[in-house]
């Protein structure tokens, strides 16, 4: 039975591995827009303005302030971002938690089998739930970086 239950814990590994794949996967597809903004839109204003600031009437610190201003908006974009995506992560770690100590609980009222069985749905539920609230996110960052 030990190793009847140890094929079927790895075989739920791999399955909840898979859905933790298809969030990563649902969360680059939601922000590919947003990444592709920043990097592209912010950056080649970045880099234009960055540009403008090399004149050599200029003294250096003043051509270090103008470039280190000209960074300013792709730093808060990418800080934007960064903070709302652990966010994200840190909801989805809570989620995620919650079902470790139902399994936790639940291995020491049942068989391991039904333990493992229970674990894979919590984790199938959280991750779903997870990658609905996604597209609310990107909306949220889209809205903040100003993008249509």
């Amino acid at each position: 039975m030990d190793h009847l239950a140890a094929v079927e814990e790895r075989i739920v590994t791999e399955r909840i591995k898979k859905k933790l794949d298809e969030v990563n996967a649902a969360a680059q597809e939601q922000l590919a827009s947003v990444q592709d903004h920043v990097n592209f839109t912010l950056q080649k204003a970045y880099f234009k303005c960055a540009y403008e600031c090399f004149d050599r009437s200029r003294k250096q610190e003043e051509i270090s302030n103008c470039v280190e201003n000209c960074s300013v908006p792709v730093l808060n974009a990418n800080n934007f971002v960064e903070s709302e995506m652990a966010k994200f992560q840190e909801m989805m770690n809570r989620s995620l938690m919650v079902c470790q100590d139902r399994f936790e609980n639940a291995k020491l009222q049942k068989i391991k089998t039904e333990a493992i069985n229970e674990l894979e749905l919590c984790v199938s539920q959280a991750i779903d739930d997870s990658k609905k609230v996604l597209p609310h996110i990107a909306d949220r960052i889209k809205s903040s970086l100003s993008m249509s």
